[in-house]
């Protein structure tokens, strides 16, 4: 059923499916899995280990898996002087996550790194463990490879972002989240510096340690 919107509403004159109707009207710019690790020395120190990991399942951009890591936040370089990089197997995906989402999510946003990341060609991907204890994302180039490891995985919670209380301001934002008591970011074996702390989200305080999977962004 079509209906008429009020003179009023913000989009005043179009038609849109009835208030009744499940399907969002804004378009779909990705969905997919997107979770991340964040390390701190301590509580208010500067982020000291960043990690953003991307397995998508749609977008204008195609399909695609990869893993951003910042091992010196702080750092406005990319690899190899310091091992700031995005590793992908589609960087058109990437450059676009990276440029419209993920430099804008609040850690990222404070890292003068997330501007300078190179990229690199994937040529592994896989996962390990399971969401109900230990969880791993494995990432390779030819010559990096990241584990990411979240432990001490706790209950799934789903999470309805409207756009004005997220990072872009653009999209509402739907995911389910599993949040860890630990999580470990290492690059060929050595572990990034820092652990895992307490970041404001969604009105409340979560680990900045988390599992992010069917996760949607919908532009409003």
């Amino acid at each position: 059923m079509l209906r008429r919107l009020r003179p009023n509403s913000k989009i005043a004159g179009r038609y849109i499916v009835s208030s009744n109707s499940p399907i969002h009207p804004g378009k779909v710019a990705w969905t997919g899995e997107n979770p991340g690790i964040y390390l701190k020395e301590t509580q208010d120190g500067a982020w000291t280990g960043l990690m953003c990991f991307f397995r998508v399942l749609y977008s204008d951009h195609g399909m695609g898996t990869g893993i951003v890591v910042l091992d010196q936040p702080g750092v406005a370089q990319g690899y190899p002087a310091v091992l700031n990089f995005c590793i992908s197997d589609n960087e058109r995906l990437a450059r676009y996550l990276i440029d419209e989402f993920f430099s804008k999510f609040a850690s990222f946003r404070v890292s003068p790194g997330i501007q300078a990341v190179t990229h690199l060609s994937m040529v592994e991907s896989r996962r390990e463990g399971s969401t109900s204890s230990t969880y791993s994302e494995i990432v390779c180039s030819t010559d990096i490879e990241v584990v990411a490891t979240w432990k001490k995985l706790g209950p799934a919670y789903a999470v309805d972002m409207p756009a004005e209380n997220g990072p872009t301001k653009l999209h509402q934002m739907y995911s389910l989240f599993l949040d860890a008591g630990e999580g470990l970011i290492t690059i060929n074996g050595r572990p990034l510096a820092g652990k895992v702390v307490q970041r404001d989200f969604a009105g409340t305080r979560k680990s900045t340690a988390f599992l992010a999977f069917s996760e949607s962004w919908m532009r409003v």
